[in-house]
């Protein structure tokens, strides 16, 4: 037999996977194409067999497991095979190799040759690349999942783990990492494989550790799969539309077979939930209601999710009027340097495609931090003073300003103060990146600066606790409880990017609010996202 062809295809497997494989996985792929040896000349007889038996009882014994691993996952990819990668050809594995040749003209005998092989290569690496299948690890799960980063982006952190969708809202996949609550893998499994009125499901297989789950909700598709270990479960759902369904369909099979629910362990939380159990009580609670569950939320004006922020969609809709400039999102920064950059946080700029910085029109630079939730941009335009940052942080019940440009579509356009203390040196779950509030925070507040009464910065306004969501969770309304990044954060920042940002003088005289006020107004500026 000639195995040229073999060296041929192996060479063009390896070309097309090295983003996506690593080196064990490519290990893989050299025991598939070795392996073709061994199947073909043993199996070649059998084409004429009719009993599906004989034929897998063949594959099993004469190829290798990673072989047939490989040959799922290629089938997967071309739309044939649904099914787990275990290496196990089994009536399914074998009706998907018959498919796949019936379908491109070969006779379907459910052996594989050199003309499957190549074109069974092209297809399914033609596939893969076109969705930019990336490997990426998820800092807020730990999880790592493979994604289709030429079709979505990384919209950021939600209550449960961290969200990626398509510009057209078709596409949406999700991370979920629940833990500590009390929760169960079987327990999960039980509540999610119940259809409601609004979401069926067609297929649930739980695999004692593990749950996958198919099915339809609100006109979409969804792919579910969970793994769980010692309290701590772990997550993919994967949901699109009936016209994404031609590729997302091949890429939901194996994204969830690749899913590795505990590849590394998890960086903590920018604001930690507290609520026991809380996917489960958002299932629960909103099953059957189209908004989103969000106990916390991040102070930046976001249009589109109004509620998020107890702003009723009808007095926001009202209150903007039709020659407005219309944004995405919204936030302040504040001048940390004399050569052109302002700070500001990473949620309110990491996913625009213009920052436009009051009326200097669009950044020029972005430095993005997502893991502190940091973010520095550059423009070009006179600028005032540089804010001086603390090098300490403040203490404990100590008067702070918060200052911003909150809610632009509904209030003025002018810079806004509120007046409050530090309530705690630490932020939520004992976070020490953070500080507690009690000054207001709104929407478009993002990113400014907490300053003391002597206007040196110590702090970066960040995030709100969702009254309304935390009184639908425990009965009760939370009051004035907000969150900034600590100065020493900020700093460390600065520095980590070469800024030159000034030191505050730790014996600055304290002065009234409206003095505190005069001393930092000009360095303050109204941050727009757009196209978000």
């Amino acid at each position: 037999m000639n195995f040229a062809w073999i060296e041929t295809g192996l060479a063009a497997f390896l070309s097309c996977h090295r983003t996506v494989m690593g080196d064990g996985m490519r290990r893989v792929t050299k025991v598939l194409l070795a392996g073709i040896a061994l199947a073909v000349a043993p199996l070649a007889p059998l084409a004429a067999v009719a009993q599906v038996s004989e034929l897998s009882i063949a594959y099993n014994s004469q190829t290798d497991t990673d072989f047939r691993k490989g040959l799922q996952i290629r089938l997967a990819w071309t739309g044939d095979y649904v099914g787990a990668f275990d290496g196990s050809i089994d009536a399914a594995s074998l009706r998907a190799i018959r498919d796949f040749q019936a379908r491109h003209g070969m006779t379907p005998s459910g052996v594989i040759d050199e003309a499957m092989l190549g074109l069974l290569i092209a297809q399914s690496d033609e596939a893969e690349m076109a969705l930019g299948m990336t490997l990426v690890d998820d800092a807020a799960t730990g999880a790592r999942a493979a994604l289709p980063l030429a079709l979505v982006r990384d919209f950021g952190a939600t209550e449960v783990g961290n969200l990626w969708r398509s510009s057209d809202n078709a596409v949406e996949i999700e991370t979920v990492r629940i833990a500590d609550t009390g929760q169960t893998i079987r327990g999960l499994f039980d509540v999610l494989s119940v259809p409601t009125a609004s979401r069926s499901v067609s297929d649930a297989e739980f695999g004692g550790a593990w749950f996958v789950l198919r099915g339809q909700e609100a006109g979409r598709s969804y792919v579910m799969r969970f793994a769980g270990r010692a309290g701590d479960l772990r997550g993919l759902s994967i949901s699109y539309t009936a016209s994404e369904a031609a590729r997302m369909a091949p890429y939901a099979v194996v994204a969830s077979n690749l899913f590795d629910a505990f590849a590394g362990e998890p960086l903590p939380p920018l604001v930690a939930s507290n609520e026991a159990n809380p996917f489960s009580s958002m299932l629960a609670r909103k099953r059957d209601v189209d908004a989103p569950d969000a106990r916390y939320a991040m102070a930046y004006s976001d249009p589109a999710r109004p509620h998020l922020f107890e702003i009723p969609g009808e007095t926001a809709s009202a209150a903007i009027q039709p020659d407005a400039q219309q944004f995405d999102m919204a936030g302040t920064g504040f001048v940390v340097s004399r050569d052109g950059w302002l700070l500001t946080n990473a949620h309110v700029v990491k996913a625009c495609e213009a920052v436009l910085v009051g009326d200097l029109g669009a950044a020029s630079q972005t430095i993005i931090d997502p893991a502190n939730d940091l973010a520095l941009i550059k423009v070009d335009g006179a600028l005032g003073e540089p804010l001086e940052i603390s090098a300490g942080k403040p203490r404990l019940g100590e008067d702070i300003l918060a200052l911003g440009y909150p809610l632009r579509s509904i209030l003025a356009d002018s810079l806004n103060v509120t007046r409050g203390n530090v309530s705690s040196l630490l932020g939520l779950m004992n976070d020490p990146r953070y500080l507690q509030i009690s000054a207001a925070v709104q929407p478009g507040n993002s990113g400014g600066p907490l300053v003391d009464l002597a206007g040196r910065v110590v702090g970066v306004v960040t995030a709100k606790l969702n009254a309304v969501a935390v009184a639908d969770a425990t009965g009760d309304i939370p009051q004035s409880i907000n969150f900034a990044i600590r100065p020493d954060a900020a700093a460390a920042f600065l520095s980590a990017n070469g800024i030159a940002y000034e030191t505050a003088d730790p014996s600055e005289p304290l002065a009234t609010v409206p003095d505190a006020t005069a001393e930092v107004k000009d360095s303050i500026l109204p941050i727009l996202c757009v196209g978000s």
